[in-house]
């Protein structure tokens, strides 16, 4: 019988051969990790070439056996004399069985490159999207030119219900074009069995995914019925499928690519440069009264007897800025998710007829409104993120003519949206981009659009078409920080010493010597304005200097601001951080927007050009405001 010490010196002997094992365990899983990743890269060079090759072949072209039909179609039934940029390339890819993925800003006309293609050969075109409101604009859109169109929602009545999915079965309907919601596909296997016959029959000609980026978790939309989506190509494989967005980056699009299992499909890529829309940030008052004087301003005065959206944050505000502005006598109605659906739909519709001059909403009011002749669109609170943004402040000016994009910016609702967003992948960030937009005062708006969306556009792009280019000789002013971040990063300090959590507000109050004494820092306050104030706070978050920390209540959620990880620069001798401020620009809240393409984004008025006049005769006038 062995003893306890032979036993103990061969568990050591096991340990060792089982150390050796691990070591090779690890050299294998790092070895298969690394084929993962080399399989993976070859794989995205795969794709990239067949994207590629694709993209070299003349979509554009008018030589298809279809051409003619698409050109009679073009002109009798949309009465259009002459396609967008990307509008032809996408409808001969589709025609021509080709999966493609479409990135086209808002107004250029994605609509056209399924419904078209939908009258030019026979078969029934499934479009999914997202929103009701979408799909009742373009039926109605589809209708009135005698195109025979439906749509199928969780809202829709029994009988239209019956009538939409017998379409799917019958072989001689007249319906050109089925729209469907994403939640439909994944939830009604009723629906996806007629869709397998509609298949079976050959009759199934496309399917269009608009606001596809809504597929890829890296999106700023992204719904998760979006990602059963994926089955699509392997249960149609002779079906193509047409996925359209207004807004997707490079990453985003790869990603889609992979979750709707159309690696390498075809990409078609228009500019996101809007030129017809006139970018502008304004500053937002501390009250709900001044907001609505500024707003019943603009409807009354600037944006007289033109339609437009204000979009608001939450529920509550889009309820009391619609009511506060109907008592300023304006005729405006209320849009927001917890409206019943026939009541969204009847202000929808009061708006598309020019009942309503405004729609005061949330971003329930969304993706693809299909009306052309919308002036203006205020931000009375900052979007979620840049993609947000500009899908939201794309819905003006759709018909080419100049537009205007209004945003209320202020500190406060920094925090409002990111205890809203905190807990979703890499939403601070995004949030923190519209931020820095707002923040801006020396970079054109245009160009902070484009290199987020990987595009480069030059100064001359933006033909004085934003708030910053449109006084482009006015001087740039700077503030240095340094001292303000020793002062900030003390008071954190000190509260911490005292077992209290500082809010942004309470930073600002400590740092301007009111609030509680024993938070306030012993110096002077800042000689600048408390709104700018306020600016750099902002600044020194978006830049790492501060960070938030959020905590729940049994109501809420908080945001306290903390030291961030650059915090620590302070310290370094030669430590220096400069803040450009904000240019605060002539902008006539009385006075109509200007219309006429020769004066477009100067908004000149005869006060500006007396001040011009002087300029020229040697003496210096100050165009810029700035608010201190």
């Amino acid at each position: 019988m062995k003893s306890i010490e032979d036993l103990e010196k061969e568990v050591k002997e096991v340990d060792k051969e089982l150390k050796k094992i691990d070591a090779e365990l690890l050299k294998w899983k790092n070895l298969q990790r690394e084929l993962h990743e080399k399989k993976s890269l070859l794989k995205r060079s795969i794709n990239k070439m067949k994207s590629d090759s694709l993209a070299n072949v003349d979509w554009a072209g008018n030589t298809y056996e279809w051409s003619k039909d698409v050109k009679k179609t073009l002109n009798d039934v949309f009465r259009i004399d002459s396609f967008r940029p990307k509008q032809l390339s996408a409808i001969n890819s589709t025609l021509a069985g080709q999966h493609a993925i479409i990135v086209m800003p808002t107004g250029a006309g994605k609509s056209l490159c399924y419904q078209l293609p939908a009258l030019v050969k026979p078969g029934l075109t499934i479009v999914i999207s997202p929103l009701i409101s979408l799909m009742e604009d373009q039926v109605r859109s589809l209708k009135n030119r005698n195109i025979q169109a439906m749509l199928m929602t969780s809202t829709s009545p029994k009988d239209e219900t019956l009538k939409a999915l017998n379409v799917l079965k019958d072989k001689n309907t007249k319906i050109k074009l089925l729209y469907v919601t994403p939640e439909r596909l994944a939830k009604s296997k009723r629906f996806m069995s007629n869709l397998q016959k509609c298949y079976a029959e050959g009759r199934l000609q496309r399917i269009a995914i608009d606001e596809v980026h809504c597929c890829s978790q890296w999106g700023h939309d992204f719904r998760p019925d979006y990602r059963y989506l994926g089955i699509l190509s392997n249960m149609f494989p002779k079906t193509p499928i047409l996925g359209l967005t207004a807004t997707a980056t490079s990453h985003v699009l790869t990603d889609v690519q992979k979750i709707l299992n159309i690696p390498g499909c075809l990409v078609i890529k228009s500019t996101f440069n809007r030129p017809n829309l006139y970018y502008k940030i304004l500053e937002k008052p501390t009250s709900q009264e001044e907001c609505l004087t500024i707003l019943e301003k603009l409807l009354k005065n600037r944006y007289k007897r033109e339609s437009g959206i204000i979009y608001t944050n939450s529920i509550k505000d889009s309820e009391e800025l619609a009511q506060g502005l109907r008592k300023r006598g304006l005729s405006v109605g209320c849009y927001h998710a917890n409206m019943e659906a026939e009541s969204r739909s009847n202000v929808h519709l009061k708006w598309h007829e020019k009942s309503y001059q405004a729609i005061v909403a949330t971003v329930a009011f969304g993706m693809g409104i299909d009306k052309p002749d919308v002036r203006f669109v205020i931000h009375h609170t900052i979007s979620k993120s840049m993609e947000n943004y500009y899908q939201e402040s794309g819905r003006a000016g759709r018909d080419g003519k100049r537009a205007e994009c209004l945003t209320l910016y202020r500190m406060q609702d920094v925090f409002k949206i990111s205890t809203m967003v905190f807990s979703a992948v890499g939403s601070i960030d995004h949030l923190y981009g519209i931020v820095k937009y707002c923040l801006n005062g020396t970079l054109c708006r245009r160009q902070l659009i484009a290199q987020h969306f990987d595009e480069d556009w030059g100064d001359t792009d933006c033909n004085k078409m934003c708030d910053v280019c449109s006084y482009p000789n006015s001087n740039i002013r700077e503030i240095s920080l340094e001292s303000h971040c020793k002062i900030l990063s003390g008071i954190i300090d000190n509260a911490h010493t005292q077992d209290t959590k500082v809010t942004a507000q309470k930073l600002l109050d400590a740092w301007y010597l009111k609030g509680p004494v024993p938070l306030r820092h012993k110096g002077k306050e800042p000689n600048f304005s408390r709104s700018i104030g306020e600016d750099v706070i902002a600044f020194l978050l978006v830049e790492g200097y501060l960070i938030e920390d959020f905590h729940f209540t049994a109501y809420s959620t908080i945001a306290y601001i903390k030291k961030g990880p650059n915090m620590e620069a302070i310290n370094d001798d030669n430590f220096t951080l400069k803040m450009p401020l904000r240019k605060y620009t002539e902008f006539h809240l009385d006075r109509p927007a200007p219309k006429d393409d020769s004066v477009i984004g100067n908004d000149i008025t005869e006060t500006r050009k007396r001040k011009a006049s002087s300029e020229v005769n040697g003496r210096k006038s100050k165009i810029i405001v700035i608010d201190e």
